[in-house]
């Protein structure tokens, strides 16, 4: 994708994520690679409905502002931690959908109890360590958990998703507020069943097969 085609998919993933209900007005923040070293970032508290391609921040790794009139977004340490650390990465998004959100209060992590999750998430969604928002040190403990899961989630705080893309990192988010809210109706009637270990020793090697099947971008 070109820079142009990827920045609009940013601003269509954003737009999405507030018609599904994944974030409330301004919250929740949103990465994508242009290149091996440039990123492009959704900017600080600005509506997501009136944003254009103009209103992006591109950066560089480590931060430094190459594109853009705007602040960009307050978590920017947390979605270059994450692609500094995994360069198969090539998209992050930080939403505060609901049921995700109530398993990170509880500090609970989001089971691996549907084949799909296993395949497309890499297992249960863990729980990061409580770190100040905006922090590096948020960055970096959220960083260490999605060397092997496209999802994790920040402890009283809200849910991360990774993925080869933008559109990829959606679909996580996606599935794992649905699965978060199917568990907690679940647990309402009962105990949880368990996937079978065969089922699990089957399906778990395949999300990093696919995710190490693609690619980043070049200059």
């Amino acid at each position: 994708m070109s820079a142009s085609e990827v920045k609009q998919a940013l601003i269509d993933a954003a737009r999405e994520l507030l018609r599904r209900g994944l974030v409330e007005g301004t919250s929740g923040n949103l990465s994508a690679r242009l290149s091996r070293d440039r990123v492009v970032l959704t900017p600080s508290s600005y509506p997501y409905e009136r944003m254009t391609a103009n209103d992006l921040v591109v950066t560089d790794l480590d931060g430094n502002p190459l594109e853009g009139e705007r602040p960009p977004t307050s978590e920017k340490a947390l979605h270059l931690a994450c692609l500094r650390a995994h360069s198969e990465i090539g998209a992050v998004i930080h939403s505060h959908a609901l049921y995700s959100s109530m398993f990170a209060v509880a500090r609970q992590p989001i089971p691996c109890v549907i084949e799909e999750f296993d395949v497309y998430v890499g297992g249960e969604v863990p729980v990061a360590d409580y770190r100040m928002t905006g922090s590096d040190e948020l960055g970096e403990e959220v960083a260490r958990h999605v060397g092997d899961r496209a999802a994790v989630l920040m402890a009283n705080h809200g849910l991360l998703s990774v993925g080869r893309d933008i559109d990829e990192a959606m679909k996580v988010a996606s599935l794992v507020e649905r699965t978060a809210r199917i568990v907690w109706g679940a647990r309402a009637l009962g105990e949880l069943a368990p996937l079978p270990d065969s089922t699990r020793e089957r399906f778990a090697p395949i999300y990093m097969a696919l995710r190490r099947s693609g690619g980043q971008g070049e200059e």
